[in-house]
């Protein structure tokens, strides 16, 4: 399996699409596994001419956990910066210099932190369904915070039961789906289990600085700013946010959305995505073709409690 290292810490990645295509890395929210971004989704984004990079994030899936690493004063044994560098290592280890960022709810926090620290590596930033740290923006309703804070399952089924009571709280209503919840979580429990290392990664969130919006003010890199109308677990007033503060960023609504990403947009993302690569990439020709062809398979949504998809 490959891995990257950031020190004594093993991130784990796979890739999709060819070598010599520009690089999307896609970083994962609190608790998420690198496997949240769909097989069938990724191939959506190498269709469209990207070599798609997933890794999990420290403390997650196959990358290194931190049960026993040392802390500092607010409890966390790492930071955002932390986590945006082991990002960093990862496109070093499949010799992108730069690349294109997304990344999801605290996916998108390392993403601005990159944005913030290592903006010479960055060619576009996609900042999705998520918030800029200020208190006053991106809140949770009481039943989200609630159910993100709960203490974490102790076996399968009762993972489960976590994962699909997150996605009736916060995933887009018009999408449920109960049958694809158990089955994305089933999976995802399967893959790996680690119930610890989601409440180190909030730690880190809440040991990080607080609010980056005035750093955010003084980035550059051209930026999308995606959030769903349907949000309750960040709600919408953190992408608007977002994209007030970093100059030039645009804001795209997707009608509908709540706390995940269903199959049925997929699409949507792509497009988005792509169309803010294209806008911001000096070439004469597109990146790629519009998307084609039925989609396949499940999606991995949000996983709350023990593990999630933020």
């Amino acid at each position: 399996m490959p891995y990257a290292h950031n020190g004594h810490c093993e991130l784990y990645y796979d890739t999709f699409g060819h070598a010599d295509d520009p690089t999307l890395l896609l970083v994962n929210g609190l608790g998420s596994q690198c496997i949240n971004y769909h097989d069938d989704w990724c191939h959506l984004f190498a269709d469209r001419g990207l070599r798609v990079v997933r890794f999990d994030n420290r403390d997650v899936g196959l990358s290194s956990k931190f049960d026993d690493a040392d802390t500092g004063p607010h409890g966390a044994a790492y930071t955002l910066s932390d986590m945006a560098a082991d990002g960093m290592v990862v496109l070093d280890a499949v010799g992108a210099h730069r690349a294109h960022v997304m990344g999801l709810s605290m996916g998108g926090m390392i993403v601005q932190t990159m944005a913030i620290e290592h903006p010479h590596r960055l060619l576009t930033m996609t900042s999705a369904m998520s918030n800029t740290g200020e208190p006053d923006f991106g809140g949770s309703t009481a039943a989200a915070q609630a159910l993100l804070l709960a203490p974490p399952a102790h076996d399968r089924e009762g993972a489960v039961q976590r994962w699909i009571a997150g996605l009736r709280e916060w995933g887009s209503p018009e999408f449920a789906d109960e049958a694809r919840w158990r089955a994305d979580a089933e999976r995802a429990f399967d893959r790996c289990f680690h119930p610890t290392g989601p409440v180190r990664q909030y730690l880190a969130v809440m040991a990080s600085g607080g609010s980056r919006a005035e750093r955010l003010r003084h980035v550059q890199v051209p930026t999308l700013v995606i959030h769903g109308d349907c949000d309750t677990l960040i709600d919408i007033s953190g992408g608007l946010r977002t994209a007030e503060v970093i100059p030039g960023a645009r804001f795209e609504m997707i009608a509908g959305m709540g706390h995940d990403y269903p199959p049925q947009l997929w699409h949507r993302w792509v497009e988005l995505v792509v169309g803010h690569i294209e806008a911001n990439t000096p070439v004469t020709e597109p990146v790629a073709g519009p998307v084609n062809g039925p989609l396949t398979g499940p999606v991995t949504g949000p996983v709350n409690g023990s593990e999630v998809s933020e």
